[in-house]
C-alpha cells in the first residue's frame, strides 16, 4: 500500500483555501483558458469587483495606488483586453486613459465605436512598478477574475492587446507578430489580438497593421465574417 504524500495533501489544502478566498466555489480541470470559463449563471461586474475588495493577492497591492477593474457597457459585443495599468491609469483608476488610451478610443472611433459601447480592462488589475512586464504569478492571481469579467460580459469578439494579453488568452508563448490579425476561439467567444496601442505610439509604422485588425473587428460586429 503506497504511503500518503502528507505535504502534498497540505499543498492541495492551502490552494482549495485560497481559491475560496477569491469567491471561487468551482474547479474545472484544464490547462487552457477557454476551458475553464463556467456555463454557470455568471457573477455581475459589480459582484466580481467586490470580490476582489482591497486586492492584496499578488505583491503588487505595495506599490499600487489604485486597483484598475475596468469600464464600459457590461453587455457589450467587443471587449477589448490590454496587458496592464500605466500612471495614469493608476492615478485614476480606470483602464487607458493615457496617450495609449488617446489611441485606442481614436482606432475605435475610425470603425464606428465610441469607448461607452465597449469594455476594456487588462489582464492584471494593479500597476507593476516602472510599468515593466506583467510576471506569470501577477498574471496568475488576477485570472480567475478576468475570466469572471468575460463569462459576465459575454462578448462576441475579444480584442487582445499587445504579447502578454494574446498570450495569457490563448495560453501560448508565440510572439504578437505571430498572433496579430488571426481569429481564434475561448470558449466559443473569438479573440482576435494585435499590437497595444502604446506599441504603436513607439512604432507607429504598425499603425497599418492594427488598422487592418480592426477592419477584420468591424466586420465582425456586422456579422460579415
Amino acid at each position: 500500500m503506497e504511503k500518503l504524500d502528507w505535504d502534498a495533501i497540505e499543498g492541495v489544502k492551502l490552494h482549495l483555501e485560497y481559491l475560496k478566498e477569491m469567491g471561487i466555489r468551482d474547479i474545472v480541470c484544464s490547462e487552457r483558458w477557454g476551458h475553464s470559463i463556467s456555463e454557470k449563471k455568471a457573477f455581475t461586474l459589480k459582484e466580481i469587483r467586490d470580490q476582489l475588495g482591497d486586492c492584496k493577492r499578488c505583491k503588487l497591492h505595495r506599490t499600487r495606488k489604485t486597483l484598475v477593474f475596468g469600464e464600459g457597457n457590461e453587455k457589450a459585443k467587443l471587449m477589448l483586453i490590454g496587458e496592464g495599468p500605466g500612471y495614469d491609469e493608476d492615478v485614476q483608476g480606470r483602464p487607458f486613459v493615457g496617450k495609449a488610451g488617446q489611441l485606442l478610443t481614436n482606432i475605435l472611433h475610425h470603425i464606428g465605436l465610441q469607448r461607452h459601447e465597449v469594455y476594456i480592462t487588462n489582464i492584471i488589475k494593479c500597476r507593476p512598478p516602472n510599468n515593466r512586464n506583467p510576471e506569470p504569478d501577477e498574471i496568475e492571481s488576477c485570472r480567475p477574475f478576468l475570466l469572471k469579467q468575460i463569462e459576465a460580459i459575454k462578448p462576441q469578439l475579444i480584442c487582445a492587446l499587445g504579447t502578454f494579453s494574446a498570450q495569457a488568452l490563448l495560453q501560448t508563448e508565440a510572439k504578437i507578430t505571430l498572433l496579430r490579425g488571426k481569429f481564434y476561439d475561448l470558449s466559443g467567444i473569438r479573440i482576435i489580438p494585435t499590437y497595444h496601442p502604446a506599441y504603436l505610439l513607439r512604432n507607429p509604422e504598425k499603425k497599418k497593421e492594427v488598422w487592418r485588425d480592426m477592419k477584420l473587428i468591424a466586420k465582425t460586429l456586422a456579422g460579415e465574417l
